[in-house]
């Protein structure tokens, strides 16, 4: 670790110059809190700041630390992994004592009495919560430009989006504001924002990380961008363990998600690849494909065997009905002090859900159901691992997504296909995917993210496929133009 601390230290190498009493949580988070006083009035990444709690916690930390004694004592070795690990978290979900708007001006911004699952998970491991980052409304829409949380701006040009809905989480982490952060994908909103920003971004298997409910039918779940594939595989280790009081949680995992990234990937995989859109009429851009490109060359050169196999993909308007049936009921169960406050889409969103009967929903389930079925079976029998572009597009300027909905109030969602479009079948099939940051666009000088995809439950090959990935195009060394 460079001195005096580097803001794009990875939170791996950070936790461990905490332990080792190279530096103080204290001095940390105050480079973090710092950093965000400096940056944030342009980027716009949180939307909540608590900097006494977090000044409490990094103390306490710190306490720790000095209480475990040497490196080598048993009590050092036994502290929690992050400890003293600065985080922040997405405005989605529940930390206790804190707001949760959800984005929303309607939200009902009184103080949570408790906080998410995922969140005790966050705080048993170490790390000390650096506050709210910004969402969409609900978390509908790929990009935050609202009227409750302003404009989240991406750092590598401030005139673009950096995607979303975890708009904050990635603006945060890839401006050196914080040195990873909570995200939750329910259509891409955790590998949308990495590809924008130049990060890492996992979106894990269906049900293998728990919230205090199942978000949209199991479409939606938590994880973190962070800058490496190490902080992402440690990081899933904390938050990937049985919960006894979810609907459905699968035992621990065997073995530690790190031992994965020790191992060579494996040699004779095969490699599929998807560059055009499953949804006819969306253009892909040549940055996007050129990420393609560069990822299967990478991922032959380490032995693996590209395929013709196609993926069995459903007919455009069958996958687009079974997502949007559900995807209507994304601001479900949300606390509104004032309902009338709610955007505009997303009031169009939930008139439509209320429309459909509980038997036809049941049956939109199923027919969901079903139609994974068939993706997920075609995929294992054709392929270990998918590359697809993560989006479709560059990040597009601010404001442009937002064309139309004078008129049209759905028009932002419509435009926002090209960032979801390869993003979002994955939420439905339920597969873990990941998108790595392997291409730098010259032209406009913004990184590109590709996504890769594995078989459910096979995290460990898609981390072992990403860590080659970042030894054969290594992206540590670059840094946005504000951070």
């Amino acid at each position: 670790m460079r001195s005096p601390i580097d803001p794009f230290t990875p939170a791996v190498e950070l936790a461990a110059a905490i332990r080792g009493k190279e530096v103080s949580p204290v001095e940390v988070a105050e480079m973090f809190l710092e950093r965000m006083d400096a940056l944030d009035p342009r980027l716009n990444a949180f939307c909540h700041r608590a900097d006494d709690d977090v000044r409490k916690a990094a103390a306490e930390a710190a306490d720790a630390v000095v209480r475990a004694g040497s490196r080598s004592s048993s009590a050092a070795r036994d502290l929690p992994p992050f400890l003293g690990v600065p985080l922040p978290v997405k405005d989605l979900v529940d930390v206790a004592g804190w707001p949760t708007t959800h984005g929303s001006a309607g939200a009902d911004r009184r103080p949570a009495t408790a906080s998410d699952p995922v969140v005790r998970r966050f705080l048993d491991a170490g790390f000390v919560l650096l506050g709210k980052t910004t969402t969409s409304e609900f978390g509908t829409l790929p990009f935050t430009e609202s009227p409750a949380l302003g404009i989240s701006r991406n750092p590598w040009d401030p005139d673009r989006t950096p995607g979303g809905s975890s708009s904050g989480a990635g603006v945060a982490v890839a401006a050196g504001m914080a040195p990873l952060a909570h995200a939750e994908d329910g259509g891409g909103s955790i590998r949308i924002p990495a590809s924008c920003t130049g990060l890492v971004g996992l979106k894990p298997t269906r049900g293998l990380v728990t919230n205090e409910v199942i978000g949209v039918e199991g479409l939606a779940t938590s994880g973190v961008v962070t800058r490496s594939v190490a902080d992402t595989a440690a990081v899933l280790d904390v938050l990937a363990r049985h919960d006894p009081g979810a609907w459905w949680s699968p035992p621990s995992p065997r073995r530690p998600f790190t031992a994965a990234l020790r191992a060579e990937l494996p040699a004779g995989l095969r490699i599929g690849v998807l560059t055009d859109s499953p949804i006819d009429g969306i253009a892909v851009d040549p940055a996007c494909r050129a990420a393609v490109d560069v990822t299967l060359r990478a991922l032959e050169s380490a032995g693996g065997h590209l395929v013709d196999t196609p993926l069995p993909l459903p007919p455009a308007d069958e996958l687009v009905g079974s997502f949007t049936t559900l995807w209507n009921l994304g601001g479900a169960g949300v606390p509104l002090a004032d309902p009338d406050r709610v955007e505009p889409h997303n009031r169009v969103l939930r008139d439509a859900a209320r429309a459909v009967d509980s038997w036809a929903y049941a049956e939109a389930v199923r027919g969901t159901q079903r139609l994974s079925r068939r993706v997920v079976e075609g995929f294992v029998a054709g392929f270990d691992l998918l590359v697809t572009p993560t989006t479709a597009r560059l990040p597009p300027r601010v404001g442009a997504l937002r064309a139309g909905t004078d008129e049209d109030p759905l028009a932002a969602l419509r435009n926002s296909y090209p960032l979801g479009v390869f993003t979002s079948l994955f939420n439905v099939t339920g597969q873990p995917a990941v998108s790595v940051p392997v291409h730098h666009d010259d032209a406009t000088g913004l990184p590109v993210g590709v996504q890769l995809v594995a078989a459910p439950w096979r995290e460990d090959l898609l981390l072992q496929a990403a860590r080659a990935l970042e030894l054969a195009l290594p992206w540590a060394g670059r840094r946005p133009p504000v951070g």
